[in-house]
């Protein structure tokens, strides 16, 4: 039950109306069938996946709230991280590493649909009980923490109190927040099922050749997999936020117009994946001491951080994923670059004057944050690091004649089609940069916004592709 199925589209209506009709006592518990409905909706198995998190978390919770000492807290603590961790790492690696090692059984292990994603929420939720001693388990919210349909798939991973909050709030009807919902759902699936969807297949045929595709294909291909990934990604972030509008519980923004950042530092944390990227800032990157153990650890604590975001990528069907693992290590080296040439890029912004010349910095700025990104997500997207390096070594070569190349390429009406939603996507984004859209839309006649809506439909109907079975993160 895709967000762009049919069966969605028949089972969102109903479960919104059937919440905001039950009395305010079983409204919960209807939050917590319907996201069971949900998710086992992709299989009965993964309620048994979903169950042992669960089961897991709870128990560790309960056995830190009795513990008399700190050292039987810290190790329920322990023990409750090994064993949800240890879950996700079994099913992601096991077989790849058994088949690498003659005599190890392969067990033909399957990761549920967003076991990543409620993994790490349940770590957050077992160490944010550790950190307040007298806090105890709630095994209905704790469990509907997890186990929220709109972001169980694909996040965003959300903060244990932030949303645990929003469950003990006392909601009513709000016509603003179901106004915002709607339009977050209509600008989700046109991110995904428009944008994306009508991307993926001239990536996917480019990339499942890379040796043989001609160097200009190959970079066209890149450039279009960087609006892919992230319409995709963030289209599914869209819907999910403005589905728990809907039920009047609010989820924090996860893309904040990634491509429009003027550093790394800003893509990571603050534009790009925002709650996975705070995630790994509060209980890793800052437990490991973050900036304050001298320069070497610092440096150090970065590369750990994105070497372990990259593992979380892979896994499953991609092996031990080591594309996935070049990519975490060249985003973290781009970080030690950035930092290492700081004080001259802070020397250089103090010496210019002038509006022209700060508006071509800044976006000069954008474009070589963007191709440095856009050089990591080749490995990201690459079937094997050998695919990827035959993509970069194959587009370095040709860059001296790609002048050259644009003036012979025979580009087709789907080229045309596809720069165009990129464009198109780029205006609006970069409004929204300035002010929200929604912002703009409402301070607009009501006709105005009216045909927004009408022209979210109207791209839906005529241009989107509905084919697709999966969003992208939900592999991992």
């Amino acid at each position: 039950m895709l967000f762009t199925s049919l069966e969605f589209l028949l089972f969102l209506p109903l479960a919104v109306l059937l919440f905001w009709t039950l009395p305010a006592r079983f409204r919960l518990w209807w939050l917590m069938l319907a996201s069971l409905v949900f998710y086992g909706s992709f299989g009965l198995e993964n309620l048994s996946y979903l169950a042992v998190v669960a089961v897991l978390t709870l128990a560790a919770g309960e056995a830190m709230a009795r513990a008399r000492t700190v050292r039987a807290r810290r190790l329920a603590l322990t023990l409750g991280l090994f064993s949800v961790i240890g879950l996700l790492v079994l099913l992601k690696f096991y077989d790849a590493v058994a088949e690498a090692m003659p005599g190890l059984p392969t067990l033909g292990l399957s990761s549920p649909a967003g076991l990543s994603f409620y993994t790490f929420m349940a770590a957050s939720l077992l160490i944010d009980r550790y950190r307040v001693a007298d806090a105890r388990p709630h095994v209905f919210r704790d469990t509907l923490y997890l186990a929220w349909f709109p972001k169980i798939l694909a996040g965003p991973i959300t903060r244990t109190g932030d949303f645990l909050s929003e469950l003990q709030r006392n909601r009513s009807a709000h016509i603003v927040l179901f106004t915002l919902g709607v339009q977050l759902i209509l600008w989700g699936l046109v991110k995904k099922v428009v944008v994306a969807d009508n991307l993926a297949p001239f990536v996917d045929r480019t990339y499942a050749i890379p040796a043989y595709a001609v160097p200009m294909e190959l970079i066209i291909a890149t450039y279009f997999f960087a609006f892919q990934i992230y319409c995709d990604f963030s289209g599914y972030t869209d819907i999910a936020r403005g589905v728990s509008f809907l039920f009047g519980i609010r989820l924090a923004e996860n893309f904040r117009r990634p491509y429009f950042a003027r550093s790394m530092a800003d893509f990571w944390s603050g534009r790009w994946h925002i709650s996975l990227a705070r995630w790994f800032r509060d209980y890793l990157y800052i437990p490991l001491g973050g900036n304050r153990k001298g320069c070497i650890r610092l440096y150090l604590n970065i590369m750990v951080v994105f070497l372990i975001s990259g593992l979380w990528h892979a896994g499953l069907g991609y092996g031990v994923g080591w594309g996935f693992v070049i990519w975490g290590a060249l985003n973290g080296a781009y970080l030690w670059g950035e930092r290492a040439i700081s004080p001259v890029g802070d020397a250089l912004r103090r010496r210019v004057t002038g509006r022209v010349t700060r508006i071509v910095g800044r976006v000069g700025a954008s474009l070589l944050v963007f191709h440095l990104i856009l050089i990591s997500w080749v490995f990201f997207r690459a079937g094997s690091l050998g695919d990827g390096w035959t993509v970069l070594t194959r587009v370095w070569a040709a860059l001296p004649e790609v002048p050259a190349l644009l003036l012979r390429y025979p580009f087709t009406a789907e080229h045309v089609f596809l720069a165009s939603l990129i464009l198109g996507l780029l205006v609006i984004e970069l409004f929204d940069e300035r002010r929200p859209v929604w912002r703009r839309l409402a301070r607009l006649p009501r006709p105005v916004r009216w045909s927004a809506v009408y022209a979210c439909l109207f791209l839906l109907l005529l241009l989107g592709r509905w084919q697709s079975e999966t969003f992208v993160y939900m592999q991992f």
